[in-house]
């Protein structure tokens, strides 16, 4: 399992974020404050807190092709 924290800024990061985890044959849950939901959700993500970063939990090791896909909205 990978774990990382991201910022999606805009509706369009959102949209192109969950085409990305789409494509993933493994499951993606993202974390705000006490809420899980799953990463394929549009509808999930709305819910969450946007304006702060958002822990990502890549529930696989071999999902390099994803961690450079979804890099560009990665942060510290």
């Amino acid at each position: 399992m990978k774990t990382f924290n991201l910022l999606l800024s805009s509706i369009n990061d959102v949209k192109d974020f969950v085409n990305m985890v789409s494509r993933c044959d493994f499951e993606v849950d993202l974390t705000s404050g006490r809420y899980v939901v799953d990463a394929k959700s549009i509808m999930g993500i709305f819910s969450l807190d946007l304006s702060k970063p958002i822990k990502v939990e890549v529930h696989s090791d071999n999902c390099d092709a994803f961690l450079a896909d979804v890099k560009k909205f990665m942060v510290d």
